[in-house]
């Protein structure tokens, strides 16, 4: 009885949970669906729930198996696996289901990869995981946006994570007051550009208060200033083929990408400003893309260019 009950309880409450919670640490599920988010208490609730389901389940994988191996491991398995007999008519049903399966695979493919629901990384053995993940995500968040907050939410002491030393180039833009700073516009665009901080300054500006939620675990609110990445596509000519923008840091090592329908998004910002100030440098000044449907490290601080790309 005890073992029934345990059952029930990891395939009725704790995998439901395990699944439910994973999902609300996601800024798109958060953005599309906030009431799953919300119930939970928000996101940082849900990732503490979510470490404790974990665990659970865990002692619970542990346990079975030690209790299927004091019982008998390879009669127990086989008994699991097959049943008491594997006969033919057994045999030709798992068959006819095998095949139906990899059937509506392939039908699911075809459509996924007309739609644009295939990810880059869709090949190779986690690419049909990495495809689920990513076709889930787009229908679901084609056209939701981040939540935005009130100004009485804005985080008292907001974290900003250590960064390496950004070098002696860095040092001299700042004493400059990063008057000669520039964001390079390239790749796929009709017309390259190269805009100064001022220059990116005059286009239309959009101010926002969104949850950055880093994957380390900590995360806060704060209200963004910047003009939208579309604008400064717009302006440099994004050619029809274009589907990814790669983006770079002054930091030699790092980059990041996202698709059009994240760089196209109204709450994707080249932002230079930070709670009605100048962006700090430890939170990315003077320039940091701002992603807000997606986790904190696709917001890339001390961003310097960006390649319109195919691939």
């Amino acid at each position: 009885m005890l073992q029934r009950i345990t059952y029930l309880f990891v395939i009725f409450v704790l995998f439901p949970l395990g699944i439910w919670t994973g999902l609300a640490m996601s800024p798109a599920i958060a953005s599309a669906l906030p009431a799953t988010v919300t119930v939970l208490g928000g996101q940082q609730s849900a990732r503490t729930l979510h470490f404790f389901v974990s665990a659970f389940l865990l002692l619970f994988l542990l346990i079975h198996v030690s209790m299927v191996c004091l019982a008998g491991f390879r009669n127990r398995m086989r008994a699991m696996i097959t049943g008491s007999t594997l006969s033919r008519r057994k045999l030709i049903t798992a068959g006819l289901a095998a095949t139906a399966g990899a059937s509506g695979l392939a039908v699911a493919a075809k459509l996924a990869q007309r739609y644009g629901l295939i990810p880059p990384d869709g090949g190779g053995l986690y690419g049909p995981g990495e495809t689920l993940t990513y076709a889930a995500q787009r229908l679901l968040t084609r056209r939701s946006s981040a939540r935005e907050f009130n100004p009485n939410q804005i985080s008292k002491t907001p974290f900003a994570n250590e960064v390496a030393p950004l070098g002696e180039a860095f040092k001299r833009l700042q004493k400059g007051g990063f008057a000669d700073w520039r964001l390079a516009v390239d790749g796929m665009v009709a017309r390259p550009r190269s805009f100064s901080l001022a220059e990116l300054q005059s286009f239309p500006r959009r101010s926002q208060i969104t949850h950055l939620a880093c994957e380390e675990g900590w995360s806060y609110i704060a209200e963004w200033t910047g003009v939208p990445l579309s604008h400064v596509l717009s302006v440099a000519g994004t050619l029809s083929q274009a589907r990814y923008i790669v983006y770079r840091s002054i930091q030699p090592d790092w980059w990041e990408s996202i698709d059009m329908a994240d760089a196209l998004h109204p709450q994707t910002l080249v932002a230079y400003g930070m709670n009605r100030h100048e962006l700090p440098v430890p939170f990315g000044g003077p320039l940091r893309l701002r992603v807000p449907r997606q986790l904190g490290y696709k917001s890339l601080k001390y961003i310097t260019r960006l390649t319109v790309t195919d691939s």
